[in-house]
């Protein structure tokens, strides 16, 4: 209820009659095996398109497609190039959970469009919002998130002006497959697709439909390979990993017990869960996060608003106590755990009683990170049919959190003060060198002068802190 009809999401617009097309679903490629070539074929001969550039849009899991992408190309025998200056085709992989980022890649489209290259758009916003990119680009092929079987037919027909048109969900799952990372340390494994939950807001579910979890196994063999590959830093995504293993009667705790038991050093991220299904799972989580050295202290529990009523406008499965149950459980345990949570501001009905409810949430329960948004209207939703809240209602209500929030971010940071302990580095960028504790904390290490790389372990004592950081001088043995 309140999705748009996948019918008529699927369903292809006349194109003029002389624009030569495929459009339709083509057969999908076996599972996993890298000695299927048949999935790796290009039966085009004599193009000279060789480089593309691959960029990605929005979530964890839209970067571990793009990552996929660009893998499934290089062994294809193209070019993967950094500057879209370079290339003879790109490829955009988009996200639709945000009117802001809709425009930002609207606009990559027109720019790119004004190249007269051939583009392929592929992630979520071709099934949610088709008619808006074939207005900026009609020639521009399409491919669905859950429809990279179809990658390679995809780009050989655009590369040869033939738009396509894949938006059919595949049954093959996207893992075990060639990659190309953008971070060489981390190892991005989306462990489902789609999701139990009918929330009123989210454009995600008309992009990747109902759950589909992988294989304990598969998830098993990915991670295995990625460390002997080097990988240090394991993020476990999908749209909720909370309901993962619903439908393969799984569930999360059988699956982290499994990666954590694995030999060999690195750390897992879990990624987000929806807070409806964490009782069933709470007091697994409990026992794995205090026992396991290999999971990293940190919880992403969305809760997107601390009001009762709106959480029942919001259609989302969980109310206030659910959440408060779990984050001040974990912070019973393990006190210094980092736990992150999402707030929409100015969801449609939100009075100012609800916005303070919100705000008394958060004072309770403390989380260290709160993704903040400012409500926005996404077509095909439930709640795009709601009254909206006027724009300067929400702005200010949303720069009223963000104060409170980076307040609360500092004092959680401050008690990281004087800590001496070990970090990953996982990102040096523009002389700013950038480290992971067992918490999950950034990190900044001041001596940029260090000759640190991606991948080092080092020890340091932190010193200072900001809102977003700690800030850490090294320990030199």
């Amino acid at each position: 209820m309140g999705f748009l009809d996948t019918d008529l999401i699927k369903t292809i617009s006349i194109l003029k009659k002389k624009d030569s097309s495929i459009i339709g679903k083509k057969n999908h490629y076996s599972n996993v095996d890298s000695a299927n070539e048949s999935f790796y074929r290009n039966e085009s001969i004599g193009s000279p398109i060789k480089n593309i550039w691959v960029h990605a849009y929005g979530c964890s899991a839209n970067i571990a497609d793009s990552e996929i992408i660009r893998g499934m190309l290089l062994k294809q025998g193209y070019n993967i190039v950094d500057d879209e200056n370079k290339s003879h085709l790109n490829i955009l992989v988009t996200c639709s959970v945000k009117d802001s980022t809709e425009h930002k890649i609207l606009h990559q489209i027109y720019t790119l469009t004004n190249t007269d290259k051939p583009l392929v758009v592929a992630g979520c916003l071709p099934k949610t919002e088709r008619e808006k990119i074939e207005q900026i680009n009609p020639k521009a092929s399409l491919i669905g998130p859950n429809s990279l079987n179809s990658l390679l037919d995809v780009v050989d027909s655009a590369k040869f002006r033939r738009k396509s048109v894949f938006l059919d969900d595949s049954n093959h799952e996207k893992i075990n497959l060639p990659r190309i990372r953008q971070n060489k340390i981390i190892s991005i494994i989306e462990i489902a697709t789609g999701c139990l939950s009918q929330c009123s807001f989210c454009q995600t579910k008309i992009a990747k439909g109902w759950l589909k979890s992988y294989r304990n196994g598969s998830i098993i063999r990915q991670l295995e390979h990625d460390v002997v590959d080097g990988c240090k830093e394991i993020w476990l995504t999908s749209t909720d990993n909370g309901c993962y293993g619903r439908d393969i009667n799984s569930n999360l705790v059988e699956l982290l017990e499994s990666c954590s038991s694995l030999p060999g050093t690195f750390k897992i991220r879990v990624g987000m869960m929806n807070p409806m299904y964490l009782p069933d799972l709470l007091d697994g989580l409990l026992r794995l996060y205090k026992e396991s050295d290999k999971i990293y202290k940190f919880l992403h529990i969305p809760v997107q608003s601390g009001s009762g009523k709106i959480l029942k406008r919001m259609l989302r499965g969980h109310d206030i106590d659910t959440f408060k149950d779990v984050v001040l459980k974990f912070r019973k345990e393990i006190p210094e755990i980092t736990i992150a949570t999402d707030i929409i501001v100015g969801f449609p009905g939100e009075s100012e009683y609800d916005f303070n409810s919100t705000i008394n949430l958060i004072k309770l329960t403390r989380p260290d990170i709160v993704n903040i948004s400012k409500y926005s209207s996404r077509s095909g939703t439930f709640s795009s049919k709601y009254k909206k809240i006027p724009s300067n209602i929400i702005k200010n209500r949303s720069e009223i959190l963000h104060s409170f929030c980076r307040s609360i971010s500092r004092k959680r940071n401050a008690i990281w003060k004087n800590w001496v302990g070990e970090l990953l580095i996982d990102e040096i960028n523009n002389n700013t060198i950038q480290g992971r504790n067992y918490a999950y904390k950034s990190v900044i290490i001041k001596d940029v002068n260090s000759g640190l790389d991606i991948g080092d372990t080092v020890k340091v004592k932190i010193s200072n802190y900001s809102q977003y950081s700690l800030i850490a001088d090294l320990i030199h043995s």
